[in-house]
This record gives C-alpha cells, structure tokens and sequence, in this order.
C-alpha cells in the first residue's frame, strides 16, 4: 500500500493528481493523531508520500526507525510538487527509484542524496522453486516482486538460479518468455554471498547447500556485471512452491 499523506488543501490537489498515476495507493488527508497514524502505516510497511515539511515527518518518524534494510520507502514533497526527496530507506528499501517514479509524473526536480545515485544500477532476479513448480506460479510472483521493489522486467538484466535447476522447465521457460538470460551458479559460488543474506535456511542449506537461493543467485550475478559490491534490493519473497529476491550493484 502507497499513503500519500497531506495537510493542505494545496497538498490534496497534489495528492489527487499522485493517487491517479500510483497505483494501489490512499490519501490521508490531515490524519489524526497524526504522528500515531503515521508510525502505524510505516510500522505496517506501507511506502510514505508525505507532502508537507521535511522536519514534521522526521520528528513523527524517527521513534519508530529501525535500519535501512527493513523500514519502507519514505518520500516528501513540497506542495506545489516542484521538489521530491527520497528521505528514508533510498537503496534498500528502493526508495530512490520510487521517487524517479514520482519525478518523471510530475515533471519535477528529483533530489537525491544517497551514495552512487551517479552510477548505473544494475538489478538481477533471482529465483528457486519446487521441482516442477508451473511457470505461471512463477510468473506471478516476479510481478509481485518487481512491483514491491518498484522495477518493471525491463529494469531486469537476468533470471538466476542455482545450478540444479539449470534443467528447470518453468525457469528456462520464464526466461525464455520474458527475454531474459537465465543462468544458474554452483554452491561454492553462491556460498560466497552468505553473510549478505537477509535470512538463512537451514532446510535449503541441507537439501542444497546453501543458505538461500534466490538471494545468492541474484546477489552473485549483479556482482559479477558490475565488478563491485552487490546489495539487496528486495528480500527474498515466496509463495508455496517458489521464491525470488532482486539485487542490485552499480557501475
């Protein structure tokens, strides 16, 4: 869920024009409490459009700020929408391209402030599943996943897994489908991406050596294009028979 969140009625004309273009997306318009309503959405994980000044929504959020690699997305917007800034959660939480969204809506000044926002970002899906798991079971939770994260399949420069499932109809056909590369990693590979998973299976590791699948296989493959370091862009997500996870470097 995307809040829009504004005080003005300046700032509701602006969020009426954002809610037409965003998708899955709520006007708050003056919640009361305030501060109380906002810590609830950000503590659900909602992805934040505050319109209104940058201090009120610091001084409202930071009790309830645990790291980048958790909290959602959080943007603010002057209200005549000349500015927007990706305030919180800007790599991890995909908040800078949330916010080139938003810019490119607008028409508007993107200010960003993070860290490589000069450099290319390169993202990778990763993906396990089930043996013989359906490509539409697949197909329906990378949609779920480039949605979460932001991204469309065109942002995608390869599907990944691990080596096992090289022979996967349902990844080789996804793939296929989708025009992507699909490329599988041995476990020594992906092992060495281990201390930059967000979880570690005990089960996957004894069933196929490693400690996640998606999460290494996309982590390994940004790393490998670029060269440099990778990052979670998106934790691994699942359904009964599949998961996938998106990572991203830069060059």
């Amino acid at each position: 869920m995307i809040r829009i969140i504004c005080l003005t009625e300046v700032g509701l004309l602006l969020a009426k024009r954002l809610q037409n273009s965003l998708a899955n997306s709520e006007i708050c318009f003056k919640p009361t409490p305030f501060t109380t309503q906002v810590q609830r959405y950000f503590e659900q994980g909602d992805r934040l459009i505050f319109i209104c000044a940058t201090g009120i929504v610091i001084r409202s959020l930071a009790p309830v700020l645990k790291n980048k690699h958790s909290d959602p997305a959080v943007l603010v917007l002057d209200e005549l929408g000349q500015f927007v800034i990706p305030l919180l959660s800007g790599h991890e939480g995909g908040a800078n391209e949330f916010a080139k969204q938003v810019s490119e809506f607008l028409n508007n000044q993107l200010v960003i402030t993070t860290a490589n926002s000069y450099l290319k970002p390169v993202y990778v899906l990763g993906m396990g599943c089930e043996r013989g798991c359906p490509e539409a079971v697949l197909q329906h939770l990378l949609d779920e996943c480039l949605h979460k994260a932001g991204l469309t399949i065109n942002d995608i420069s390869a599907i990944c897994s691990i080596d096992i499932k090289d022979d996967e109809l349902g990844l080789i056909s996804l793939a296929s489908n989708l025009e992507k590369p699909y490329l599988t990693f041995n476990k020594q590979q992906l092992a060495e991406m281990e201390d930059r998973l967000s979880t570690k299976s005990d089960y996957i590791f004894k069933t196929v050596g490693v400690y996640g699948v998606a999460e290494s296989a996309a982590l390994y493959q940004a790393e490998q294009i670029t060269h440099n370091g990778s990052e979670l862009l998106l934790n691994k997500h699942k359904n009964k028979q599949a998961t996938c996870a998106i990572a991203r470097s830069y060059k």
